[in-house]
């Protein structure tokens, strides 16, 4: 019930400098949960942007009244990464000492937003729906941890897909939930949800 609403939201996107990004942003407005209406759209150059700054935005929306106000910061990204099984970031045992030496009690205050980071390997799947006509599916895992979303590849017409990699998450609240979730990829359209499941940091 506002037409000037304030959400004071936080998205982290991890953005490849050598890719010609544009961010595209839309604004709905809900009236229950069946009914939604497209309020405008805008568009912000990723690459035309400052970096190691914050940018202070007013984007009007195309085609409709409004707009709005974003803070967008391009700065480089430490602690994400995506790499292969064979290549796992924690393999080597001498960075595994490192690490357990970073985040002892006695470096504990050192850095108070360092709190960790999460790393998880993303094997496989099993006994996937069929999402397709031809009895198969062409499915992608996304993994979820706060605002971060990092994704695997697409593995085509398998119900059974391998992906082998490893997703390395810096953890900015220990409360956060890991959220894994399987989709179809369906071409021009939305992905379909295959399966979902969500892990509390505090069980792991």
């Amino acid at each position: 019930k506002s037409a000037n609403p304030q959400w004071r939201e936080q998205f982290d996107f991890h953005y490849f400098s050598d890719r010609k990004d544009m961010l595209d942003i839309e604004v709905w407005r809900k009236d229950n949960k069946k009914h939604e209406e497209l309020l405008g759209t805008c568009h912000v150059n990723i690459t035309a942007l400052p970096t190691k700054q914050t940018n202070c935005l007013e984007l009007p929306l195309e085609k409709h009244p409004g707009s709005l106000l974003m803070l967008i910061a391009v700065a480089p990204c430490t602690g994400v990464s995506i790499s292969d099984l064979c290549v796992c970031p924690l393999g080597d045992p001498s960075e595994r000492q490192q690490i357990s030496q970073r985040y002892c009690i006695k470096n504990s205050f050192r850095d108070i937003k360092d709190i960790g980071f999460l790393q998880v390997k993303v094997l496989k799947a099993v006994d996937l729906m069929a999402a397709d006509f031809s009895g198969k599916s062409d499915p992608f895992c996304v993994l979820e941890l706060g605002n971060d979303m990092l994704q695997t590849h697409t593995v085509y017409k398998n119900l059974n897909p391998e992906w082998n990699k490893v997703f390395t998450f810096p953890i900015k609240d220990i409360h956060d939930v890991l959220e894994v979730t399987v989709f179809d990829e369906d071409g021009d359209k939305p992905p379909d949800f295959l399966g979902k499941v969500a892990i509390p940091l505090l069980s792991v």
